[in-house]
């Protein structure tokens, strides 16, 4: 590399390090005058004619500032000038590599997807014209295309990639380094998602395996690999493995202090071990768990915070299956008096727990409470999601069985019915058991109205679904 380019390079990153110690402390106005004025300049420079590697990097830096302001519209412009240099750039330029992977990030984090593989892509090709198609160099290109592949559904190929990844990484640092922990996890998440379980269970094995060498058994990673395991142990219908694994897991992360006991990954990791349990029959060990995790928001975000909303509908829910309805309903109450001070009456994210709460009162058969809530749910998310949307076919589907057992009139009922099959034929498919239970009640209906004439046809569909589906059962 060119000694002039060198010294650009030291001065890259004390902007960048500047830039970011200035957001630390929080003067972000002083870091947001820093990078326009450095990009002035070099707009200047561009301006001028010149379009090479040094105005590039000096883009990229600029870029990445704005990015670490959270300044996502600023970014998008800025990725546009750069692009423009960079395409003009022949793939040698030094630093070129590294510029197209902050690029490919970049891109990612706009949802630019096509862009993000195109330079993570070029960025690849430039490592591999350089150093060979094994080089360690390539991994970190390789990693951030094997992410965007497998968030956009193209699994097959971002699996492929992370295999490669760990191909190289065994070659230079050997079968049980701690860089192999990455690639691992991306892939094992993807070969879950596919339903290859033995192979994601491979996967997460060895990050098990790796931690527990590297740092010991106590250790808080050691942990965190047992939740991943704990998830294909699920897959596999291995429920009370997972349990135990789960109850393992936090147990360590615990002890070991390795993650915050109000983290985002230890709460999820409660609610779903609580989920599991009560899938076996555990419902009280489950229903602990909830209460902790409400515990846990009220004690560092302060009661009445909206996040605790979640632990209060889980809670609801679990006391529901007990057929504690009206410790439910108190619950729900609560999480809904929580929506009303944050956030507007018409907000769709108020009409999740009002709709719980709309089922709760009909199961204590307070059924014109319950139609009345389930009818404010039905007017919210139509105005939201629009009429055809699944959310409202299942404020529908609430609101038929609430206006069931009120007695409604059956012509009225079977309409709101054929509504709900219109949407869940769109949203699941014809063929779906979702349909299947909505075709019951509608042939239901058509018979006791003494239309079964009409309903012929659809008895036919049914009685097909039906078949399909105890074979599925049977295998």
């Amino acid at each position: 590399m060119p000694s002039s380019l060198n010294i650009l390079e030291e001065q890259l990153r004390d902007l960048f390090n500047e830039v970011h110690a200035m957001i630390r402390i929080g003067k972000e106005n002083e870091a947001r005058d820093l990078l326009l004025a450095n990009f002035e300049a070099v707009k200047e420079q561009i301006d001028a004619g010149h379009k090479g590697i040094e105005e590039a990097a000096i883009l990229d830096v600029i870029a990445l500032g704005y990015m670490a302001l959270g300044d996502i519209r600023t970014v998008k412009p800025l990725l546009d000038v750069l692009s423009e240099v960079v395409d003009d750039l022949k793939d040698e330029e030094p630093l070129l590599d590294s510029i197209l992977t902050h690029m490919g990030n970049m891109y990612e984090k706009l949802e630019n997807f096509e862009m993000s593989i195109c330079v993570y892509g070029r960025a690849v090709k430039v490592v591999e014209r350089l150093y060979g198609n094994t080089s360690s160099f390539i991994v970190t290109p390789l990693l951030g295309m094997a992410k965007v592949l497998g968030s956009t559904g193209k699994t097959k190929k971002a699996i492929e990639t992370y295999h490669r990844v760990v191909k190289i990484i065994e070659s230079s640092r050997g079968e049980e380094c701690e860089e192999l922990v990455v690639p691992l996890f991306g892939m094992g998440n993807l070969l879950l998602k596919e339903r290859r379980v033995t192979d994601a269970e491979n996967a997460f094995n060895r990050i098990l395996t790796t931690y527990m060498k590297l740092y010991g058994e106590k250790d808080g990673r050691v942990g965190l690999s047992m939740s991943y395991l704990a998830r294909v142990k699920c897959a596999k219908g291995d429920v009370n493995e997972a349990i135990d694994l789960y109850k393992e897991a936090l147990r360590r992360l615990k002890v070991s202090d390795y993650i915050a006991i109000d983290d985002h990954i230890m709460e999820k990791m409660r609610v779903d071990l609580a989920e599991l349990l009560h899938a076996v029959g555990r419902g009280e060990e489950g229903r602990m768990l909830l209460e902790e995790c409400l515990l846990i928001t009220e004690k560092f975000k302060g009661e009445g915070h909206p996040s605790s909303v979640s632990h209060l509908v889980n809670l609801a829910t679990s006391y529901s299956q007990s057929k504690l309805f009206a410790e439910a309903e108190r619950l729900l109450r609560m999480s809904l008096q929580i929506m009303f001070k944050n956030v507007s009456p018409d907000d769709q994210s108020i009409t999740f727990p009002m709709l719980h709460l709309a089922v709760t009162l009909y199961n204590l058969n307070r059924n014109e409470e319950a139609e009345k809530h389930a009818l404010e749910v039905l007017r919210i998310r139509e105005r939201a999601f629009g009429e055809d949307s699944l959310p409202v076919g299942e404020a529908l589907d609430c609101l038929v069985s609430i206006q069931t057992q009120l007695g409604k009139d059956d012509g009225e009922l079977l309409e709101l019915l054929k509504r709900v099959l219109k949407i869940q034929e769109k949203a699941f498919g014809t063929d779906s058991e979702e349909v299947m239970e909505t075709l019951k009640k509608v042939v239901y209906y058509l018979e006791k109205m003494g239309r079964k004439h009409e309903g012929l046809p659809l008895e036919r569909r049914l009685s097909k679904l039906r078949t399909k589906y105890k074979q599925m059962v049977q295998y």
